[in-house]
């Protein structure tokens, strides 16, 4: 472990230099990171490249799809709607959407903070095909409309894209402008974000990052993703000098009041202890790593992903954006925060692959419980060893002691937990910061 020794704010840029450093030595990031404390700068940098193909590097310019960091500024949207009487948030979508299947029941509050039960359009089983195809918002609606909800709006948490797509359409419906413009009107051109805006592949966008998908050997171009389809749950682009003036924003009555600002950042909805006891309010999660109030939120877009968290008693933002889309943008934001508040973290390392007796690998086959409905299954085929979750792609895993492996892919670890006999019992998984247990399912 490492304990950071700050002593002033050259020192402390200095430690996260090194820390991202190492990163991207690993192959597991590249992408831009801005840091400031108390409106002073400490970080603003480019990270690998923006684009493997011309060999063009990341800088504090370089423009970003952000995914579900979108989802605050739809929140802002609202809230200014209702700051201008044409909205009011414990309405229900009805009053303004009379069209929407049992919209007498779900709230613009349950929308907006994931509490109406209306399932997640990204977890169909037809996303894949259909997230190829331009849709307009009545279109991505209606993909989702006619299916029934989850749970009575208001009894639980679940995240759902799909309710900020319909906030996308309440918003253009009230403001009676397209969402891309409404946001460019009343909130990037106040704020001079001059290098923010709704994604589209066709513009020519000067500074644009490719989005890239590991592989084992490198990476490849990601999936191609029409823009269209995420719309207010995840279509903007940035870039962390731009959303390090949206953080500033917040902190004024710019583009929000006091009163909308405090809504904003209230823990509303339980999230479960799965999610550390956080709260999710309008757009925002609100925890308390390290003692201290946070409200964050993550993004992840087929070859992008991103994170912005704010420490508002220290002034604190920490903004990491990534072009490769299993880039451990929590992590690396989590571990600079530690730098900042002198707490204990682990420099990433590189890994090395050791040969193992092929025995070894057959005695670790077989299933573990990760959670009630995800079970870890491991197989061995030519003297390789392979992981795989429930509903998710097969990966091969590599040595790096006879119980330690890791993937190539994403940054993880698995950890085979023997007895006394050798005999697997459990596997740790380590992602993330954070570790799982799976324990071996008896067969």
């Amino acid at each position: 472990m490492v304990t950071s020794n700050q002593s002033n704010s050259q020192s402390v840029a200095d430690e996260m230099t090194a820390y991202l450093q190492a990163y991207l030595e690993t192959g597991f990031f590249m992408g831009s990171v801005l840091v400031a404390r108390a409106d002073e700068v400490l970080l603003n940098q480019g990270y690998g490249m923006a684009n493997l193909e011309h060999g063009i590097a990341n800088t504090p310019q370089t423009k970003f799809r952000l995914g579900s960091i979108t989802k605050q500024f739809t929140a802002t949207a609202v809230l200014q709607l209702q700051e201008q009487g044409l909205l009011q948030v414990n309405d229900s979508i009805s009053t303004y959407l009379p069209y929407y299947p049992q919209g007498e029941q779900i709230t613009v509050h349950h929308l907006l903070t994931h509490t109406a039960g209306i399932p997640n359009y990204t977890s169909f089983p037809d996303y894949a095909q259909n997230k190829r195809t331009a849709m307009t918002v009545d279109e991505v609606i209606n993909w989702f409309n006619q299916r029934p909800l989850e749970f009575t709006p208001g009894d639980r948490y679940s995240y759902s894209n799909s309710g900020y797509v319909v906030l996308t359409k309440l918003i253009e419906t009230l403001s009676v402008q397209s969402y891309a413009d409404y946001l460019q009107q009343h909130i990037l051109e106040p704020l001079e974000m001059n290098s923010s805006g709704y994604d589209r592949p066709e513009p020519i966008l000067s500074h644009r990052a490719s989005g890239y998908t590991p592989l084992s050997t490198g990476y490849q171009n990601a999936e191609f993703l029409d823009m269209s389809i995420p719309s207010g749950a995840g279509a903007l682009y940035s870039t962390i000098e731009d959303l390090y003036k949206w953080d500033q924003a917040l902190y004024s009555d710019i583009i929000l009041s006091e009163s909308s600002r405090h809504s904003m950042f209230s823990p509303t909805a339980g999230m479960g202890e799965e999610d550390g006891n956080a709260y999710y309010s309008y757009g925002w999660v609100i925890d308390r790593p390290y003692e201290r109030d946070r409200v964050a939120h993550g993004g992840r877009i087929d070859g992008f992903t991103t994170s912005i968290a704010r420490f508002l008693d220290e002034r604190v933002i920490i903004i990491v954006l990534s072009n490769l889309e299993t880039a451990p943008v929590a992590r690396i934001s989590n571990d600079l925060a530690a730098i900042l508040f002198s707490k204990p973290y682990e420099l990433p390392k590189q890994r090395q692959v050791i040969v193992l007796d092929p025995a070894i690998y057959e005695a670790y086959v077989g299933d573990y419980q990760l959670a009630p409905e995800v079970v870890l299954t491991v197989t061995t085929e030519a003297q390789r060893l392979f992981a795989q979750l429930t509903g998710q792609k097969q990966v091969e895993i590599f040595p790096e002691s006879a119980t330690e492996f890791f993937l190539k892919i994403v940054d993880a670890q698995l950890t085979f937990v023997v007895n006394e006999t050798g005999k697997p019992v459990r596997i740790i998984l380590h992602q993330g910061g954070l570790d799982q247990v799976a324990n071996r399912i008896a067969r």
